[in-house]
């Protein structure tokens, strides 16, 4: 076996840093991506009123673990204080844990922000061990964490040499070439990595018993009488010697996730941090279950006033995000989602965010064409809609979609939005003449990469125009025009009282331009005209 031990050593500090929103500065260039710099200057986390973590900036500053919080106060006084938050950090911890699903069914949570996952069946997929860590640092950087990985023949070992700074930092960590080395590297790992250890920490550093291979050298069954048996429990499941079963995590089939902002939020800029941090994580779920997300809500609580407490519903916003098509791009969705917190008034300040899914679609395999093909350039378009109702509202958008009906003039329907599939509705304005109805299915498919090719002009006169005959040919402006190709013969309507029988032909001008006629093809009655022109191709 082949364990993977990714280990997060600043992840409570982290998960506090992602409620904040960067400070930036008055004279940076203003920027719209997600991408923020590290502004957010001196934080530190407490427990119980002393500092239990600080970040570089406020190390700098002389603040330490350990210390109260008025001494840091005192050395940094700008320094930002967050009490830390088990739950908190239990939720990126998993967000972790389902980005490693998507390499192998075998993930599961190990101690002191460690997740391990047993690789070896997934070697030969990835393309071996080199590009699977490769792809999963690349996986985990979204995240923002910092991360040490290590390998090792077993769960227990993972998870000591992630914690050690030996290999975890290496690209590609050296594998043990034989039992020995491999006994070598355990017997090195410190006590201070063991939670059996922790208890008698002090006393075994009083007997200079400093590592592995110090505990392993004494008598076992004194060792096991003073210190308990779990001690070297350890240290076996490290080695291999005896067992080692860890039960497999499952993602939940619905994603909740909750974010508290440190600070209240009172412009979208302020969200778009948090919303960031939660489109990551649901991402990471929808990995999880090797799946696409369709679509997610996301709702803002506002701070508590007066006015809202006696409207229990104004205290929060909620935002609807639906996409034409799943996508499993954190990118595209944190772009549809800045349009919409950008263009969104805010009725209070936000102190909390929640994103939530409840359904995902599965995953296609990744797409790695050398050519654009009709599949990705109707994603394009798809997109594109997206982006547009996103910016603009679906009820500033209208978009034609073809119906399964043969009179030209009832085959586009009009809707409002871009990604849902309209009910039939009449056309309104100039119709287009969007493709050749072959059935229902031509109706159902939203996508321009999957319409039928067009046989028929785009464009149609709002109403036919009556042409001259003359001696059975049709006349425009007084010329004759030539009839290239035809008769499409269409004979339908007849259920709802429009019934249309006609002969529809291109023909050609003397400028060569290429029109769409028709005549009925029963015998017109009196003060009809013979021929009509309905479109104009392109």
């Amino acid at each position: 076996m082949l364990w993977i031990g990714v280990h997060l050593p600043a992840l409570s500090l982290e998960s506090f840093v992602a409620t904040l929103a960067p400070e930036r500065p008055a004279d940076a260039p203003s920027d719209d991506d997600f991408d923020e710099v590290d502004l957010v200057g001196p934080v530190a986390l407490l427990d119980h009123h002393r500092i239990v973590d600080a970040n570089a900036a406020a190390r700098e500053c002389g603040v330490k673990p350990g210390q109260k919080r008025a001494t840091a106060l005192g050395l940094a006084p700008h320094t930002r204080l967050g009490e830390a938050d088990p739950a908190r950090d239990e939720a990126a911890l998993m967000a972790v844990a389902h980005v490693l699903m998507g390499f192998t069914p075998a993930v599961s949570l190990g101690i002191a922000h460690v997740v391990l996952a047993e690789v070896q069946a997934s070697l030969r997929y990835f393309g071996g061990l080199a590009r699977l860590l490769q792809r999963l640092r690349a996986d985990l950087a979204p995240l923002g964490h910092e991360v040490r990985i290590a390998c090792a023949p077993t769960a227990q070992g993972a998870q000591w040499m992630a914690m050690g700074r030996d290999f975890s930092d290496a690209i590609a960590p050296p594998l043990a070439n034989s039992k020995a080395d491999w006994r070598a590297r355990v017997g090195a790992v410190p006590v201070v990595r063991m939670a059996a250890a922790a208890p008698h920490r002090a006393a075994l550093e009083a007997l200079g018993l400093a590592c592995a291979a110090d505990l392993w050298k004494q008598p076992r069954a004194g060792l096991t009488r003073r210190f308990g048996g779990e001690l070297l429990a350890d240290i076996d499941r490290a080695l291999g010697d005896i067992p080692d079963p860890r039960t497999a995590l499952q993602p939940a089939p619905t994603f909740d996730s909750r974010l508290e902002l440190f600070m209240r939020a009172d412009d979208s800029a302020a969200l778009l941090t948090g919303a960031a941090v939660l489109l990551n994580r649901l991402t990471a779920w929808a990995t999880a279950h090797h799946g696409l997300v369709g679509g997610f809500e996301l709702r803002l609580h506002h701070e508590s006033h007066r006015r809202m407490r006696d409207d229990p519903a104004s205290r929060r916003t909620v935002l609807q995000i639906g996409l034409g098509e799943p996508v499993a791009d954190t990118a595209h969705l944190h772009s549809l989602l800045r349009e919409r917190l950008q263009r969104l008034p805010l009725a209070a300040s936000v102190i909390e965010l929640s994103l939530h899914c409840h359904s995902i679609s599965p995953g296609a395999p990744p797409n790695t064409e050398l050519f654009p093909s009709a599949a990705s350039v109707g994603e394009g378009w798809q997109r594109l809609l997206e982006r547009f109702e996103a910016r603009l509202g679906a009820h500033n958008i209208q978009r034609l979609q073809p119906v399964a009906d043969h009179r030209p003039e009832l085959a586009t329907a009009v809707r409002q939005g871009g990604a849902a599939l309209p009910a039939r509705a009449h056309t309104q304005g100039v119709p287009l003449n969007l493709a050749t109805p072959s059935g229902p299915e031509a109706a159902a498919s939203g996508d321009p990469a999957h319409w039928p090719r067009l046989k028929r002009p785009v464009w149609l006169l709002r109403e036919p125009q009556p042409l001259r005959d003359e001696g059975g040919t049709p006349l425009l402006s007084g010329r004759p025009l030539w009839l290239v190709a035809g008769p499409e013969r269409i004979e339908s309507g007849w259920w709802d009282g429009g019934y249309a029988a006609r002969d529809y032909f291109v023909a050609q001008d003397d400028d060569g331009a290429l029109l769409w006629v028709y005549r009925f093809r029963h015998a017109p009655e009196v003060g009809d005209v013979g021929w009509y022109l309905q479109g104009r191709f392109g």
